[in-house]
């Protein structure tokens, strides 16, 4: 440390550091960039690394995982409310109309694959109480009357491991993208049932638009959380026709659930498993802020709790993130029993020619699931790659004197490297902190600015 502090490109290295938000792992960039005006060939704008520490620029790792790069993660999570929000309330490219439209905010959750120990309910309630007793067929307990709090070990394990079904477990989450996509067909049917016209004709009188957030329970299992929305045919610029109501929309999202099926590949070890969703299907429509009460689920509390579940991993439920490379590497992975008899099934399975497809044994790391953790239908809103561009833009302060130039742009990269020294690694660690107080000093300043103009 004393070194790096001593090197005489220290102070520019650390305005890099700072100006990436502290990133525990940038990826280090070597080039340039150059701006001319294509008529006359002027520069307008010139950058090249070789005057920088090292010949070398830091960019952000843009890791959206809280476990791997925490800075990087609250970003992710800023861009990934404002996606969602503006799909409830209109902005970023989406009219403010949709807030008129017919919204859900629906949670689908995994069936059950053996029953497990539960935290205790805030009326103090009992795990499993069992009046009667009783052990299963390997002499294990039936029921469990214990307290237990959210953050004890036992909570998610199961309450016999040898009767929990593993490979309905992992094969649930290796196909549970599919059965996604067969809910969104399903839900469309549904639609056009309740209306009376035909499914082909659906996309006539509107269009389902969504985002969906994929979050890991303590038992391992994923469940989705997602915004559902009806449009007009044109998309969010046009308003639904008056029959589609968010009643409407709330039977035809309970029915289609109940009906919808997947199928996994048949193997002689396991079988072909019907996958199904679980039995617990929360509903609740989505209103304005005006609204308050405990059982109102309003615009902005439900773009901050998918932007909340978007760094998250499996990591947060005691698991991994990073890949498995042998059989070994489970035995030793600093992961608790239950987890760890997950991700052994994925190796099993995933060396069965006939599931081979499913590439387990590349996701056991995430228990066999293998989907992106934030998807959404095309029209819900806008994209990150927009949001991301319009930062970019209002962080280059010149580029906007340009728009009215007609320019050509000459770049040219290469990777040189990533990741700091152990050094470093305490520099960075100690800007994103400060940069999080300084958030926090922020947040309670406007808090206090509202109290006192209320």
């Amino acid at each position: 440390m004393i070194r790096l502090v001593h090197e005489p490109g220290f102070p520019r290295w650390l305005d890099q550091i700072k100006s990436i938000g502290g990133c525990a792992h940038p990826i280090y960039l070597a080039g340039h960039t150059t701006t001319r005006d294509a008529v006359t060939g002027e520069v307008l704008r010139h950058y090249d690394t070789s005057g920088e520490p090292g010949g070398r620029m830091p960019v952000r790792c843009r890791n959206r995982r809280e476990t791997r790069c925490q800075p990087c993660s609250y970003l992710h999570a800023g861009d990934t409310f404002h996606l969602v929000r503006s799909g409830l309330l209109g902005g970023k490219g989406v009219t403010e109309d949709v807030q008129r439209h017919p919204r859900l905010f629906v949670t689908l959750t995994a069936p059950s694959f053996g029953a497990v120990h539960r935290a205790s309910t805030p009326d103090g309630g009992l795990c499993r109480p069992r009046r009667n007793g009783g052990v299963c067929e390997h002499g294990r307990p039936l029921g469990c009357g214990q307290r237990h709090q959210d953050t004890e070990s036992a909570v998610g394990q199961p309450l016999c491991p040898d009767c929990y079904d593993y490979a309905g477990h992992v094969l649930w989450h290796a196909t549970a993208g599919a059965l996604w996509n067969r809910y969104c067909h399903m839900l469309r049917r549904h639609l056009a049932t309740a209306a009376g016209i035909t499914q082909s004709r659906l996309g006539e009188h509107l269009k389902i638009s969504f985002a969906k957030v994929a979050e890991y329970q303590k038992r391992g299992a994923v469940h989705f959380h997602a915004v559902i929305r009806l449009d007009g045919p044109d998309g969010p610029s046009s308003p639904p026709p008056s029959w589609a109501t968010t009643a409407m929309l709330t039977g035809a999202v309970r029915s289609a659930a109940d009906t919808v099926k997947v199928h996994t590949p048949y193997s002689p070890a396991t079988g072909e498993r019907v996958i199904q969703w679980g039995k617990q299907l929360d509903v609740h429509p989505i209103r304005s802020d005006a609204f308050t009460g405990s059982s109102v689920v309003t615009d902005n509390a439900v773009a901050g709790y998918v932007a909340k579940y978007v760094s998250k991993s499996v990591g947060d439920a005691g698991g991994i993130d990073y890949r498995i490379q042998d059989f070994d590497s489970i035995r030793l992975a600093p992961v608790n029993a239950h987890l760890r008899a997950l991700m052994a099934a994925c190796w099993r399975l995933g060396g069965l020619p006939e599931l081979e497809a499913l590439n387990l044994r590349a996701w056991a790391h995430t228990l066999g699931y293998r989907g992106h953790v934030l998807t959404k239908s095309r029209q819900y809103s806008t994209t990150y790659g927009t949001l991301r561009a319009v930062r970019a833009e209002h962080r280059s302060g010149d580029l906007p004197a340009l728009e009215d130039r007609d320019t050509a742009i000459d770049s040219t990269w290469r990777y040189v490297g990533s990741g700091h020294t152990p050094a470093e690694a305490d520099f960075a660690l100690g800007i994103a902190e400060d940069l999080a107080a300084l958030r926090e000093i922020r947040r309670d300043m406007i808090a206090e600015g509202w109290k006192y103009a209320a």
